[in-house]
């Protein structure tokens, strides 16, 4: 077998959502299990629709993902020259033909169809007048008339559609343009590709892909078609199920491994594994693999995916990434040793990096703000002696967690004041919270100038509401 190499050709008409980049994936994937190539080109002959817009999102989202690609971009609308040889060369061997009837007689032939029970398909009037190009004339193909169109399908196995089931379809638009079922095969070929991987909605258009392939005497690639992303209960994946483009995940706090070995698993095993990195996926990655029942998007599983590698992520890696969410602070005023023991003590407890970067404020900032039901319950004046002797102590005391769980058991009993109570005052003190990672790991982390200072804050604060 020689060199293997996909595609992915997404229209530039909307930003890039879950189906697409699960595609995208699976090319990608196929590609790089066998050292291939994998190609990049934009499907944008529909001008109206087509934005740059758009195309710049989904060459951002691809390469969030890190789906990056060895050819390419290209665009459809820069090859308009190259279809139109191709056309004119089945036009000359007699493949392909002009066809003159207008779209308001087609309507009428097609509501006649209708009427009597019949499949609508063009009936072939302009087949044998031998017209040449001329205004408002298309190029159709000339189809079989009978026999067989085979798929032979990686995934389903072989699929055959009757030849009088298709008719002499356009490949050549009035305005010179190319339709998409020609394009997507001048493309294919000249760019070699060998394998087409895409969604099953694309069977129907593949014996019409066929048919060009045959006109042109060009071996087709092999095709699989994998089946839709559906919603969590059963119909197309749509917004209303809570699925977002896939720069918004990115905007939610989303890691992007976590995604890419979520649209992974959306129809794919391997065993009974369920978590697997970039390079586990590319190993492991193979058709035969593909379920052939439509996958169903969960988006509180997408979570729990986005949890696990939060957490089993290396804190350098998560904090290049976090720092999109910190972008309101000045991380240049502390160390990156300060920074990833930060993370350390809230990574368990996040579920995205919009929730981490929330948590991680108060070791952001200069002066924590109180939150007002937890300031009034536990910045009492009757704590206030304990904080000024913890003031003092913390002085010498060494801040590691076991001492520190040591002395402040030591002071509860020695005081007579509930640890708990004690230890929220301090943590409002120092976070401005009642919940937050524990509170030693954060006097670990604040270290003990930071920490005495917030104390004192708090006193401070305490004091001026006499």
């Amino acid at each position: 077998m020689g060199e293997i190499i996909t595609r992915f050709p997404p229209s530039p008409t909307g930003h890039l959502h879950l189906g697409g980049a699960r595609t995208a994936l699976f090319n990608w994937l196929f590609a790089k299990h066998h050292k291939g190539k994998f190609i990049l080109r934009f499907e944008d002959t529909d001008r109206e629709r087509s934005k740059q817009e758009y195309v710049d999102s989904i060459l951002e989202a691809l390469k969030w993902l890190g789906l990056n690609w060895d050819e390419g971009p290209y665009f459809q609308t820069q090859r308009l020259d190259l279809y139109k040889k191709f056309a004119q060369r089945l036009y000359e061997e007699g493949k392909a033909y002009y066809c003159e009837c207008s779209k308001e007689l087609l309507e009428e032939k097609k509501k006649e169809m209708l009427k009597m029970g019949l499949k609508p398909k063009y009936d072939k009037t302009c087949r044998d007048k031998n017209l040449g190009p001329g205004e408002g004339r298309v190029l159709r193909i000339k189809a079989p008339e009978t026999g067989e169109i085979v798929v032979e399908d990686l995934l389903r196995g072989k699929i055959v559609f009757p030849a009088e089931e298709l008719d002499d379809f356009i490949i050549m638009r009035s305005d010179g343009t190319p339709t998409y079922q020609f394009a997507v095969v001048i493309d294919d070929i000249t760019m070699g590709i060998t394998h087409v991987i895409r969604g099953d909605d694309h069977i129907s258009n593949t014996p019409k892909q066929l048919i060009i392939y045959q006109a042109l005497g060009a071996k087709p690639p092999k095709f699989a078609h994998i089946p839709m992303v559906l919603g969590p209960d059963g119909a197309r994946l749509s917004k209303r199920h809570g699925a977002k483009s896939i720069l918004e995940y990115r905007e939610a706090g989303y890691l992007p491994k976590a995604l890419i070995n979520y649209l992974a698993r959306l129809g794919w095993g391997y065993g009974n594994q369920e978590y697997f990195t970039v390079e586990e996926l590319i190993e492991k990655f193979t058709l035969e693999n593909i379920n052939l029942s439509a996958a169903r998007f969960d988006p509180d599983k997408l979570l729990a995916f986005n949890a696990y590698w939060i957490r089993n992520t290396d804190n350098k890696e998560v904090l290049e990434h976090l720092k999109y969410f910190l972008k309101a602070y000045d991380l240049s005023k502390f160390s990156e040793d300060y920074l990833l023991s930060a993370i350390e003590t809230v990574k368990t407890r996040s579920k995205t990096l919009v929730e981490m970067a929330e948590m991680m404020q108060f070791y952001l900032v200069e002066e924590v703000i109180y939150e007002e039901k937890g300031a009034k319950k536990f910045l009492v004046f009757d704590i206030v002696p304990i904080l000024e002797r913890v003031v003092e102590d913390l002085k010498e005391l060494p801040l590691e967690e076991k001492k520190l769980e040591e002395y402040f058991r030591n002071l509860s009993e020695e005081t007579g004041i509930k640890l708990k109570n004690i230890a929220q005052a301090i943590r409002v003190a120092l976070t401005g919270k009642t919940v937050s990672p524990g509170l030693f790991e954060i006097i670990k982390v604040l270290g003990k100038e930071r920490v005495i200072e917030r104390i004192k804050k708090a006193i401070k604060y305490i004091k001026n509401l006499k």
